[in-house]
């Protein structure tokens, strides 16, 4: 998963410094600022840009910023042009320029669009106007007023149609520690993550597999070391489940599975798990048959032939296979999370 964190001029240097190196460690790859917040007037931006910029390239993270009418003056530039010169590739427009503005800049930055708002027929004058859409990529709002943001499948909708176009699409989650001001209410994309804050890899897996976000930022500029560490695992392109595994078949803890990218909507099933990892032959034993609730966890034994030793995690209720064994289950706490391991995602086994 491509995931990214946001920055804020006004928590200072020194807590900018922190994030980013807790975000470099946890495989962030973007990172989002904005330079038209009210809350933020009155901040030394030339001096503060500069320095997180530098911070960000140290970091090897792409700098994604929200800019408006005012942001060549609070940087001391003429022309939005000579952002470039500070280093920034990425700038974000929300309103006030043209299809002939958008296009022009496009062929210095790269440009980020609110997908929140945008229309077919902007879209369509970017065309129009001889656009690239390879410099292009959208990004969802995100929203401090409480029933404010949207639901995930109006974000699925939009995306949907975006990416029809080859658009790749940018939304956000909320953090939960060091909340942003001046509502400390989180900063979803998705409304109802606002209060699930502490379950990130359920808000990050849900906007990405769920609602067809390519790339996960967090809103706010903090998380708990909890969350730090699941942030890493997403941005490596996996996720930790509890798991109760009979002792024979402990071979499968630890290793990193991936779903197949042919997703079935019944079952997970580890592309691994019948090569690379299976210890041996599997036979019929005392878990053949049995019937499997969500969240079990079990191995094709050998009457199931050429899918001997295949792993299978349940993803709703099935019925028992003679040819399956089942081996333990996911803990209740993480089978939330099963919907949206797809399409190649990785996932691991934990104690």
């Amino acid at each position: 998963m491509k995931t990214g964190i946001s920055v804020y001029f006004s928590d200072g240097i020194e807590h900018n410094e922190r994030l980013i190196e807790r975000a470099r460690k946890a495989g962030a790859a973007y990172a989002f600022t904005s330079m038209h917040i009210p809350e933020e007037e009155g901040i030394a931006y030339q001096h503060a840009a500069r320095h997180l910029l530098k911070l960000l390239r140290n970091a090897g993270m792409a700098l994604i910023v929200d800019v408006g009418p005012d942001t060549c003056e609070k940087l001391g530039c003429n022309r939005l042009g000579e952002l470039r010169d500070l280093g920034i590739t990425h700038i974000r427009l929300d309103y006030g320029f043209s299809a002939e503005q958008t296009v022009a800049l496009s062929r210095v930055f790269h440009i980020v669009f609110n997908a929140s708002t945008a229309t077919k027929a902007e879209v369509g004058a970017w065309r129009t106007a001889g656009a690239d859409f390879s410099r292009f990529a959208a990004c969802h709002n995100f929203y401090p007023k409480r029933y404010t943001g949207l639901a995930a499948e109006g974000v699925r909708r939009i995306n949907d149609r975006l990416a029809a176009f080859g658009f790749d699409v940018m939304g956000f989650v909320p953090g939960n520690r060091d909340l942003r001001g001046p509502l400390q209410e989180g900063l979803p994309t998705i409304e109802a993550q606002r209060e699930r804050k502490d379950d990130l890899a359920l808000n990050m897996l849900e906007a990405s597999y769920g609602a067809g976000c390519d790339i996960v930022l967090v809103g706010d500029p903090g998380l708990t070391d909890e969350s730090w560490e699941r942030f890493h695992q997403l941005s490596e392109g996996y996720v930790n489940l509890a798991a109760s595994i009979d002792e024979r078949y402990s071979y499968l803890y630890r290793q990193v599975h991936h779903d197949r990218p042919d997703s079935s909507e019944d079952i997970i099933r580890s592309q691994e798990s019948r090569t690379s990892l299976r210890p041996g032959p599997i036979v019929p034993d005392n878990g053949a048959g049995r019937e499997r609730p969500a969240g079990t966890i079990a191995v094709s034994n050998s009457e199931y032939q050429r899918y001997e030793g295949e792993l299978e995690i349940a993803r709703r209720e099935l019925a028992g296979d003679a040819r399956m064994n089942v081996v333990g289950s996911v803990s209740d706490g993480d089978t939330r999370l099963l919907p949206y391991i797809r399409d190649g995602f990785g996932f691991r086994l934990v104690k």
